[in-house]
């Protein structure tokens, strides 16, 4: 049902070099460029992007409180990896990597962080260790 999603920023090189980084942690490349500085990365053209780009109306960038954004892994450790290399990148910890709830075939492992502009991420993963 999501084709993407975006984030703004109000520095984008910043932004571009952060999202670049992190998101080689786990094997997935810029698939866009945007005319207006933004991009967009991802898996493969047939699933969700991130993106992140200025917002339209020309003002500044923010963050919403209680908005979020959550990132399906298809491990745990790369849960883990995501979340270490957000903050070694100057993100901020939200909630380290761990279950929330009960172990088992649904468990919820899950990690949280903001991004360098304070947008509020989640990387995530439902099933057993």
């Amino acid at each position: 049902m999501i084709g993407y999603t975006l984030v703004g920023s109000n520095d984008l090189e910043k932004a571009k070099a952060f999202y670049d980084a992190l998101f080689d942690t786990i094997g997935v490349k810029r698939l866009m460029e945007f005319p207006t500085g933004g991009c967009a990365w991802g898996a493969d053209w047939s699933k969700p992007m991130f993106g992140v780009g200025k917002p339209y109306d020309g003002q500044a960038a923010t963050f919403g409180n209680g908005t979020m954004i959550a990132l399906v892994m298809d491990e745990r450790a790369k849960v883990d990896a995501l979340h270490d290399k957000a903050v070694a990148l100057g993100g901020k910890c939200e909630g380290k990597p761990g279950v929330r709830g009960e172990e088992g075939p649904q468990a919820f492992y899950a990690a949280y962080f903001r991004d360098l502009d304070g947008n509020k991420l989640c990387a995530f993963r439902v099933g057993p260790a």
